[in-house]
């Protein structure tokens, strides 16, 4: 099938949730993917942030090979060596006292958990979010989530949350000190969808204490952020404090749908039988995935990668953009005007990158593998489409 019959096909019978790219994706391998014409692309956008270790990782590959021709699935009734081992590795790695794990096949649910694992602590029920925030859209998680784009519809049914802005200690207080039902502050320690929106160190470490003075647990959303993508598995480790609660998912699997949330010793001592299931969260073939993933990331050392390819694409993108945010390889470039034509040329050019809720910030995502000449031909690409987008002067 040609990319135009596959779009075709796929627009007649899919309900239309997504404005999608122009393209219809068949092959993928480290850094690129190819469309059903044969076309080559550079990927830096990774599929929504998932694709940590490229595409098709060969370990990853192998593992989940060997797993599906051993055992595909058995749900959580039964014990599972592959799932004993993934919830080890997972322990082992996450930050001091939050080495209990739940497993769950995606980001909102993890947040859905990590949100009823407050309630359930705390006795509590209120939740503090952040205005920009982006936490999932099943109902638990789009209570979380701000706009009326995501909750408008919905609102009759979800749960009350306070909204404060991003990065602002004295709101966060003001609604702690007003309110005295709050379980759980939540937050994307980078907001990503609103285009890649960070806070000084200060600030994480300020929430950390007003949270623990007035008995509320802190939730770190780190979807996007974990992992290992910013340079460490938490972004947790480089702000200088730890959550109560994390919440993975994403590059967790490197494809495979996987989430999991992390939990300290005190919140998983009062979990009780039956307070939280998941048919497919913890399958056999996620498992093999999670593993695989994390031993190639720890074994070869990649995040210290993340923050090379970082401060390369910060030095060469530097000089074309307003400013260069996030950290590791989740990366915004603010352009002068809007992001769309550059994204557009972009995709014409052979490189794939994400716009944002700011529309005049690009979202890049690369692989903690991409080389330094996948860097550079990102760069040139860039620079190009700079140059055909931006809008002539006058003399």
């Amino acid at each position: 099938m040609t990319t135009q019959e596959i779009i075709q096909q796929e627009d007649a019978f899919q309900i239309p949730t997504y404005k999608k790219m122009p393209l219809a994706l068949v092959r993928g391998e480290g850094s690129y993917v190819w469309d059903a014409d044969g076309k080559r692309y550079l990927d830096f956008y990774g599929g929504h942030c998932v694709t940590l270790l490229g595409h098709c990782p060969p370990r990853v590959v192998a593992a989940v090979q060997a797993q599906a021709a051993q055992l595909v699935f058995y749900s959580n009734v039964a014990y599972s060596p592959v799932r004993a081992r993934a919830a080890a590795l997972l322990a082992e790695v996450a930050p001091d006292g939050l080495g209990h794990v739940f497993f769950c096949n995606s980001g909102t649910e993890a947040n859905e958990t990590a949100l009823k694992l407050a309630r359930k602590t705390t006795g509590k029920t209120g939740v503090v979010a952040m205005k920009q925030g982006f936490h999932g859209r099943t109902l638990g998680s789009l209570a979380a989530t701000w706009g009326d784009k995501y909750r408008g519809p919905y609102t009759a049914v979800l749960p009350e949350t306070h909204f404060v802005p991003f990065g602002d200690l004295d709101a966060i207080e003001a609604v702690l000190t007003t309110n005295d039902d709050v379980a759980a502050v939540i937050l994307e320690p980078i907001q990503s969808m609103a285009g890649i929106v960070q806070a000084p160190d200060a600030y994480y470490q300020g929430l950390r204490a007003l949270c623990d003075r007035h008995g509320v647990l802190l939730i770190f959303d780190e979807v996007q952020t974990g992992v290992g993508r910013t340079g460490t598995f938490s972004i947790s480790e480089q702000v200088g404090m730890t959550p109560d609660l994390i919440t993975l998912a994403k590059s967790l699997g490197s494809g495979l749908p996987v989430g999991a949330v992390l939990a300290s010793d005190a919140i998983a001592a009062g979990v009780q039988l039956g307070d939280q299931g998941s048919t497919f969260g913890g399958g056999m073939l996620a498992m093999a995935a999670l593993t695989a993933s994390l031993e190639t990331i720890f074994e070869d050392g990649l995040m210290d990668r993340a923050k090379i390819i970082h401060q390369q694409i910060h030095a060469l993108t530097g000089p074309l953009v307003k400013s260069v945010r996030g950290r590791g390889c989740l990366i915004g470039l603010e352009l002068d005007g809007p992001a769309q034509p550059v994204l557009a040329a972009l995709r014409e050019g052979g490189v794939l990158a994400g716009g944002s809720g700011d529309p005049n910030v690009i979202r890049l995502m690369p692989p903690l593998t991409a080389s330094d000449d996948d860097v550079a031909a990102f760069v040139a690409a860039f620079e190009q489409a700079i140059h055909q987008t931006q809008t002539p002067q006058l003399t």
